[in-house]
C-alpha cells in the first residue's frame, strides 16, 4: 500500500503525470526516489519527535481532496488508485502518514533561531552582486498600428501632433487612454519599469537616451508606431538594504530551516 502511494505521489511531483504513463527511464528514477524517500520517512516516524503527532481530520480531508483534484474525473481517480493497489481508505492512511512526516519536519524547522535584521545586513554586505540593479526607465507609450502605407502616414502625423502637445505625464496619460491601441491605454500607457533587452530592439536605444520628462520621436516597431515618455530614470547601483531586507530574511530563514531538517535527518541515520 505504502509503495503504491509513494509511487503515485512522486510520479505527480517529479513528472506531473500518472505512474502508468512514465517512460522506462522515468520509471527507474521514480523507483529509486521512492526507495530513498520511504527509508527517510520510516526513520522520521520512528523518532522521538514523532511521538504524539496527531493530524487533524480537516487537514487530512483537505489533502485528500487536493489529490482528487489532479484527475479530470472520479473514474480516472478510482482507476489510478486501483492500479497503485490503493482504495480510499488506504489512500487516507497513506496521506495521514505524509502529514505526520511534514508535522515532524515543521517541528524541527520551527526550532531554528530566527534570522535577525543584523544577519540580513551581514548577508547583504557580503553578497553585493546579488543586489545589483541595472539601469532602468519607468516608461509610458502611445501605440498606433497600421496596415498599409497610407495608414502609416496618417499615424505618423497623428503621433507627431500629439507629441508637441504633451508637456507632462498627466496629459500623456490622457492622450494614451484616448488614442493608444495598446492594452496599456487603460493605465495611461504605462509600461512600468523597463530594463534593457525588455523592449523591441527598435525602441530600446531611444528609450534609454531619454531624460526624465522627455518624449521620443516617432518610432517604429514590428507592431506599429510609438512615442515613448520617460517618467523616471532608475540608475544602476546596489538596491538599498531597506528595500531587500525582508526578502533576505525570508531567504535565510528558508535556508536555515532546510539545513536544520537535513542535519536532524542525518543524525537519525548515525544514531541507529
Amino acid at each position: 500500500m505504502l509503495q503504491g502511494y509513494l509511487e503515485l505521489k512522486l510520479s505527480w511531483q517529479l513528472f506531473q503525470k500518472a505512474p502508468e504513463t512514465l517512460s522506462e527511464p522515468e520509471r527507474n528514477r521514480l523507483l529509486e526516489v521512492a526507495r530513498k524517500q520511504n527509508s527517510i520517512e520510516q526513520r522520521i516516524l520512528a523518532s522521538a519527535a514523532a511521538a504524539n503527532v496527531v493530524v487533524p481530520a480537516a487537514t487530512l480531508a483537505t489533502r485528500v481532496a487536493e489529490v482528487r483534484k489532479r484527475y479530470p474525473s472520479e473514474d480516472e481517480f478510482a482507476q489510478d488508485l486501483e492500479r497503485s493497489g490503493l482504495n480510499e481508505t488506504t489512500l487516507g492512511e497513506a496521506v495521514e502518514r505524509d502529514l505526520r512526516v511534514e508535522s515532524v519536519l515543521e517541528k524541527i524547522a520551527s526550532a531554528t533561531a530566527p534570522v535577525s535584521a543584523i544577519d540580513a545586513e551581514i548577508y547583504y554586505r557580503l553578497h553585493p552582486e546579488a543586489f545589483d540593479r541595472p539601469e532602468a526607465r519607468r516608461l509610458r507609450h502611445i501605440l498606433i498600428t497600421f496596415d498599409n502605407a497610407q495608414e502609416k502616414a496618417r499615424a505618423i502625423t497623428q503621433l507627431e501632433s500629439l507629441r508637441s502637445t504633451l508637456q507632462n505625464a498627466e496629459k500623456f496619460a490622457a492622450a494614451a487612454a484616448r488614442h493608444s491601441q495598446c492594452p496599456t491605454a487603460m493605465e495611461g500607457g504605462q509600461l512600468g519599469v523597463v530594463k534593457r533587452a525588455q523592449l523591441y530592439a527598435e525602441l530600446e536605444p531611444a528609450a534609454f537616451a531619454l531624460f526624465e520628462g522627455d518624449i521620443s520621436a516617432v518610432l517604429e516597431s514590428p507592431i506599429g508606431l510609438h512615442i515613448l515618455r520617460c517618467d523616471e530614470i532608475l540608475p544602476s547601483g546596489m538596491l538599498p538594504f531597506a528595500e531587500v531586507r525582508e526578502r533576505i530574511i525570508e531567504r535565510l530563514t528558508d535556508k536555515r530551516r532546510r539545513e536544520a531538517q537535513k542535519e536532524w535527518i542525518k543524525g537519525l541515520s548515525t544514531s541507529r
